[in-house]
């Protein structure tokens, strides 16, 4: 088999990594703006216009996404693995510092309330996320910046009153930003927009970063110290049981079992109705209507979220834990290291009539005779996939399934297509997998209402998100690759150590045919990178994302049921 891997199209990146790394090795702090040239060099497909004089503001949004909202104060930022890492370098107390969250990436951060960001790093994989998502912000902050300056300031635009017309169309020309963008930097910033905008105006942004620790043994640390976490309060539910591992999110399994959202329908839709949510209004009457193939299961998840999420329904969030609690469902918070939560099911405790009603209800009294339990987490970022079931293979007595769920890019779907890939190429390892993916179009388009399903593709798992380029693409494109994500060649590394008696190798063919255990990948695809310009950043899936996440969960959880009631 000629694998075809273009290595070449990876030089400008591997240059990059290469520059970041070496630079990490110094004890002491490193500043970001000495990596802005490779930065720029290796021509992302998530900051195309890098180089230009005008803003990138894909670039800029999708960066602002992934960091908290105080990182316009920021200035210091420290990474390490666990509270230990930061002790030893004379941060005993960050645990105390102001908890600090994205709304586009799980990591655990605490601010100083000064100028200092700690973030706790699970692999190698949140260096290769976090250093370009810097590095593009303070590119694009200073190009805004010296736009502001360039104009003589903004502090005449009132930031405390609505924009009018005349506002936008002066602050859409002093920036050199369409409408449209304009629009976009206003819906993440709301009311914030100028006075946002003047701080940038008034400050160069440097950033400056030290890793305190970066040697595999913290990382496995870390991940051990997460399973003891777990491991501590769950040895009754672990016990000698078998286990399905599922890497997903942890509200969409909750919400097929729990039965909350159909019970609270009345409750959910006076809501929307209380604040005048008109577009989902509408999207409801639609689906009443049957004007529109949305199914009210998924609407209803989605309206659920917003629900428990707004403060006068305190007391929902309870409702809803009691109500999973009461069909076998425990969740096990993150306290510290890796932010990755968990979940586990017991199968013989789901409630028939409480489920899904997509879910078929054949057998599903034989459920109360099974011992099995799934092992349900929040997806983590790249390596710490190998961490991760490697960590719980080694300490489970049997695992009878695993299964992946998450987001990836499409170079031949849409937005909203499930991808099932039977070949995945890992740029960690080098090696190219080859294994029969136990999922096929036909398990999951019985739950996809808008997308389309294509199973036996080629997917890629890069290294991360902005390592990529036009170049990198066409070339993997070329050789049949259509599917780009960050997990599936960790878990493959794993799953070979769990099948084989030794470490998994570098650089080779591997056929993965052989395993007592049944394993499969769904994706769903979220960005289109040869849509120029466009990302997750500006182009968020939100309400219409439900219909992939919610096919392919069902799909994994009836495969699950079916085989325990064979």
């Amino acid at each position: 088999m000629d694998r075809g891997i273009p290595s070449s199209a990876n030089e400008d990146i591997e240059l990059y990594m290469r520059t970041y790394y070496s630079l990490l090795r110094s004890s002491g702090e490193i500043q970001i703006k000495s990596l802005i040239e490779t930065h720029t060099q290796m021509d992302s497909s998530l900051h195309l216009n890098a180089r230009a004089e005008y803003p990138d503001l894909a670039a800029f949004v999708y960066a602002t996404l992934r960091l908290p909202d105080c990182i316009k104060q920021v200035q210091h930022i420290l990474l390490g693995q666990s509270d230990e890492v930061f002790d030893k370098a004379s941060y005993p107390d960050v645990e105390h510092w102001q908890t600090v969250s994205a709304a586009g990436r799980r990591r655990k951060m605490f601010f100083d309330g000064d100028a200092t960001l700690a973030a706790f790093i699970a692999s190698a994989s949140d260096i290769d996320d976090l250093i370009p998502i810097l590095t593009a912000y303070e590119i694009e902050w200073n190009k805004l910046r010296d736009l502001i300056v360039h104009a003589g300031g903004i502090a005449h635009i009132p930031g405390d009153v609505p924009l009018d017309s005349a506002a936008r169309e002066e602050l859409a020309r002093i920036l050199r930003l369409s409408m449209s963008d304009l629009g976009t930097l206003e819906n993440i910033w709301g009311s914030h927009l100028v006075a946002n905008l003047q701080m940038i105006g008034a400050t160069t942004k440097q950033f400056a970063l030290r890793l305190l620790a970066g040697s595999l043994l913290d990382y496995r640390k870390a991940t051990r110290h997460w399973w003891n976490n777990i491991e501590r309060d769950a040895a009754r539910l672990l016990d000698g049981r078998p286990v399905y591992f599922i890497s997903s999110n942890t509200h969409s399994l909750a919400n097929l079992i729990s039965g909350y959202a159909h019970a609270h329908e009345r409750e959910l839709i006076q809501y929307i109705h209380d604040i005048r949510h008109e577009n989902l209004t509408r999207e409801y009457q639609a689906i009443q209507a049957e004007a529109v193939k949305s199914r009210k299961e998924n609407f209803l998840y989605y309206v659920l979220k917003k629900y428990c999420a707004d403060p006068e329904n305190a007391s929902a969030a309870d409702e809803k834990a009691r109500a999973e609690r009461e069909v076998g469902l425990t969740h096990f918070s993150s306290e510290r290291y890796l932010d990755v939560d968990a979940q586990i099911i017991e199968l013989d405790r789901l409630i028939p009539e409480r489920l899904d009603p997509r879910l078929p209800r054949e057998r599903l009294a034989r459920l109360r005779a099974s011992r099995a339990i799934i092992f349900n987490i929040d997806y983590p970022l790249g390596l710490a996939a190998y961490q991760i079931l490697s960590e719980v293979a080694r300490n489970m007595d049997q695992i009878k399934g695993f299964y992946s769920l998450g987001k990836s890019a499409t170079l031949n779907g849409r937005v909203g297509d499930v991808i099932i890939p039977n070949v995945v190429y890992d740029e960690h390892s080098q090696n190219t997998y080859l294994f029969n993916n136990c999922f096929t179009a036909r398990a999951v388009e019985p739950y996809l209402t808008y997308g389309s399903v294509l199973d036996n593709q080629k997917a890629i798992t890069v290294k991360g998100t902005f390592l990529q380029n036009e170049k990198f693409m066409e070339l993997f494109y070329r050789e049949g690759y259509t599917d780009i994500e960050m997990e599936a060649g960790p878990y493959l590394s794993a799953i070979y150590e769990m099948i084989f008696p030794k470490r998994f190798p570098v650089n080779e063919i591997v056929r993965l045919y052989q395993s007592d255990f049944d394993f499969g990948f769904l994706h769903y695809a979220s960005d289109t990178p040869y849509s120029k310009g466009k990302n997750l950043g500006a182009v968020h899936p939100s309400y219409f994302g439900m219909d992939p996440t919610y096919a392919t969960t069902l799909a994994i959880l009836q495969r699950i049921i079916q085989r325990e009631t064979e």
